[in-house]
């Protein structure tokens, strides 16, 4: 198993956030997520667990209803058909790793896709 380097896959992107691929099977898709202030993975439910590790800067993992607010060390984890969305704070980067299992569909990504598209972090919402 080749070891990853967070700091040398980092990449950041002005348009959203950028998802930095480490691994992917069919059980688990493991990322690195770097965000810039502001940027965030919309909300959305898959048929898959999560697991939000924040290794840099402060922003909101939301766990259904539930938004928390993180920090460096801080894991949140989101069982599977429940909303989540990740989301930095305006006033700071963000970098996580994001581990799911199994990988979501890509029909499961459409809400993401139409969320990053309006640029709204819960398209249910509105």
């Amino acid at each position: 198993m080749p070891a990853t380097d967070f700091d040398a896959e980092r990449e950041y992107s002005d348009d959203q956030f950028s998802a930095q691929g480490v691994f992917k099977s069919d059980h688990m898709k493991v990322v690195c997520g770097y965000f810039e202030p502001g940027q965030f993975i919309p909300v959305h439910a898959p048929g898959s667990d999560v697991a939000v590790h924040v290794r840099e800067g402060t922003g909101v993992v939301r766990e259904g209803d539930t938004d928390h607010e993180v920090e460096p060390g801080d894991v949140v984890t989101v069982p599977a058909d429940v909303d989540r969305g990740v989301r930095a704070d305006e006033d700071g980067r963000l970098e996580a790793l994001l581990v799911t299992a199994p990988p979501p569909t890509d029909a499961e990504h459409d809400p993401v896709r139409e969320g990053l598209r309006r640029g709204v972090f819960d398209p249910s919402s509105e």
